[in-house]
């Protein structure tokens, strides 16, 4: 089949040269996903083991999220986050997701906790909190966290059935 010699929408001629960038030396390079330049100060947490260890840390409640801070043994600055079925359909666990991400970008790099690891839990009631009080209940949580004052052991559900 022959090609056509001009497409509707296309350019014609020879592609454009990228902009060397400043001072015409290459462009820095980056990370895909990341913006060139921005270090980040925490890491995301994503292997299930580390989810599990974070778990025999320090539980601090709140009423819109629970957070755990477990020491990693010099691994920096971590951070995961956790949203169970239990809250809602893919789309609110997305969303509630997406709102943790934000408030750990926020607040962690000034108020976390250097090498350990930062579970962040939802809780039913936080995907319609109010963004302001999510933010006030993390730094309270970060806060007892870095005082080392924990919430209590985690009472046993009674029936040993999940919900």
């Amino acid at each position: 089949m022959p090609v056509p010699a001009e497409m509707p929408g296309q350019p014609i001629g020879p592609l454009p040269t990228p902009d060397p960038g400043p001072a015409g030396g290459p462009l820095p390079l980056s990370e895909p996903g990341e913006s060139a330049g921005v270090t980040r100060p925490f890491t995301t947490m994503v292997r299930r083991a580390d989810f599990v260890a974070a778990n025999k840390g320090l539980r601090v409640s709140r009423p819109g999220l629970v957070l755990l801070a477990h020491g990693n043994g010099g691994k920096g600055m971590r951070a995961g986050i956790t949203v169970t079925k239990r809250i809602g359909n893919a789309v609110v666990r997305n969303r509630m997701k997406r709102r943790f991400r934000a408030l750990l970008r926020e607040v962690l790099p000034a108020h976390g906790l250097p090498d350990t690891d930062h579970v962040v839990i939802g809780r039913e009631g936080g995907v319609e909190r109010d963004f302001a009080l999510l933010r006030g209940e993390l730094l309270a949580a970060l806060g007892r966290a870095a005082q080392g004052k924990g919430d209590g052991p985690r009472r046993p559900r009674g029936d040993g059935k999940r919900r």
